[in-house]
């Protein structure tokens, strides 16, 4: 397994090893095409997430944004501030609350001018994943896909954000990479998802919308 990094990670005191990944043994070929996982995701329907157990739970909104690299489609992320209430230090997608006056993809696309400094106005659209819950912040998450037509060059906000990472898709398909556990929590067993990078470790929220990207661009 690869170094990863420093994030704390909250396992509780059950749990145990996960499954292996779904993708082993596949041909990782379609992860250097964008336009193949673009039309991969324009073709999915994203699922709601059921929301009786957080029924005060505020939209959110993250942008995955992609592009074309020299080794394959990339995705940007980021390294939440060590300062921040919620998620400090964690790997996350440029995102927030969305505000009552706009709408989901308006917020995620803010969301990223103010976080990085991403050109918004050179990104198109392509579709959503799944939602999807989270309880540390109380937030209902909807996963905004877009893409731009070259690796942009981004400005980390240091009230926000400590890092800006560009990953390849590929990156993450390493067998010495991903990982899954299964945690029991007060609402049951979860499958938790975990990608061990060269210096940092992408977990929880992130790694699940990550999980179903490869899915989807993966056909499985």
């Amino acid at each position: 397994m690869r170094a990863g990094g420093q994030q704390k990670i909250p396992r509780p005191s059950q749990w145990e090893k996960g499954s292996p990944a779904r993708w082993i043994g596949l041909d990782f070929a379609p992860l250097q095409s964008l336009e193949h996982v673009v039309a991969q995701i324009a073709a999915h329907s994203p699922q709601v997430a059921a929301t009786e157990f957080m029924p005060e739970a505020r939209a959110s909104a993250v942008l995955v944004n992609l592009y074309q690299g020299p080794s394959g489609v990339e995705v940007v992320l980021t390294k939440r501030a060590a300062h921040l209430k919620n998620h400090k230090g964690e790997i996350s997608f440029p995102g927030g609350r969305v505000e009552p006056d706009e709408q989901v993809y308006e917020a995620a696309l803010r969301e990223a001018v103010e976080e990085v400094s991403l050109p918004a106005h050179d990104v198109t659209l392509v579709g959503e994943l799944d939602h999807l819950l989270t309880f540390v912040s109380n937030s209902y998450i909807i996963p905004v896909v877009g893409i731009l037509p070259y690796k942009p060059t981004l400005v980390a906000s240091p009230d926000e954000v400590d890092r800006i990472l560009h990953v390849p898709l590929h990156e993450l398909v390493r067998t010495d990479t991903y990982a899954s556990e299964v945690w029991e929590t007060p609402i049951g067993s979860r499958n938790i998802y975990m990608y061990h990078l060269d210096d940092e470790t992408i977990w929880g929220a992130t790694a699940r919308v990550l999980t179903q990207l490869l899915h989807i661009s993966l056909n499985i």
